[in-house]
């Protein structure tokens, strides 16, 4: 299969949506992270909300993130937030940040002060969290969950074997229990995580994973196929046909997933307000 085509995004859509972020001084993941369907987010007024900055301190080696030394938490963000929340009259909005391995809690706690300022200021919103592993601690973990998001996502992003090779400083088990803990510490919370294909991984690597998935409670799938930001990144070692994203979906489903979504230009936050009213 060939790499997919997405559509330019340089529409007059996304150069307002530009704009309007940097003047609140907020990030998206959507452009740090070079998304592939940055035009339709932010062409249906959509966003996935970065906090805690733009530089990461892991370097994992799939994704386009800035890595260097990260500057303080900025104390305006979570009520920037929410002003940009008003203004684009959003009703489901996806919040995320870098990794700060070098803060005490990860940033758990402003990821908490985001959830309750949007909350305050929009009270029909729903919020998704998407979340790093905090370094396994699940104090940090409980400090996002009393704040009371509607989905707790973490992604687990690829396969045991991968891990070293990818993800740096991450560790498949630590991420295992973090999806689980979130139904322990609130069963009314949807749990949720995202896989990545196309970096070497087999099929049977995939559904091995997506059982630990099940295994460890979680509900809601995303799986989407790999594209290299550039040249200094992680080779692409296969794209996935349509049939076979549509196969892992129905085997998700049979393994007991309450949704699955799965295809090329798939990711985590993509489309995730109607993922959302599938289940709630």
């Amino acid at each position: 299969m060939m790499k997919p085509k997405v559509k330019s995004f340089l529409t007059e859509d996304v150069t307002k949506m530009k704009a309007m972020l940097r003047n609140l001084n907020l990030h998206t993941v959507c452009e740090e992270a070079s998304c592939p369907n940055i035009g339709d987010c932010f062409g249906r007024k959509t966003a996935t909300f970065m906090i805690l900055g733009d530089r990461c301190t892991r370097k994992c080696s799939y994704c386009d993130v800035s890595h260097d030394r990260p500057l303080p938490p900025d104390p305006h963000e979570p009520e920037n937030i929410a002003k940009a929340v008003k203004k684009l009259n959003l009703r489901y909005v996806v919040i995320t940040s870098v990794n700060r391995d070098d803060l005490p809690d990860g940033g758990a706690s402003h990821f908490a002060s985001v959830v309750q300022t949007i909350r305050k200021e929009i009270p029909d919103c729903k919020i998704e969290v998407l979340i790093p592993d905090f370094l396994g601690d699940r104090r940090a973990l409980e400090t996002v969950a009393a704040s009371k998001p509607d989905v707790i996502n973490h992604n687990i992003e690829t396969v045991p074997s991968l891990f070293p090779v990818v993800r740096h400083r991450g560790d498949y088990q630590r991420s295992l229990n973090v999806i689980r803990w979130i139904k322990e510490i609130d069963s009314g919370i949807i749990s949720k995580s995202g896989i990545m294909v196309g970096l070497g991984e087999t099929e049977e690597e995939i559904l091995r994973v997506m059982e630990d998935l099940v295994e460890n409670n979680c509900e809601v799938l995303t799986i989407g196929q790999y594209l290299r930001p550039s040249r200094n990144h992680y080779p692409v070692k296969k794209y996935y046909t349509e049939e076979e994203f549509k196969r892992l979906e129905e085997a998700g489903y049979r393994m007991g997933f309450r949704e699955v979504f799965s295809g090329v230009l798939v990711r985590s936050s993509y489309h995730a307000d109607e993922v959302y009213e599938k289940i709630k």
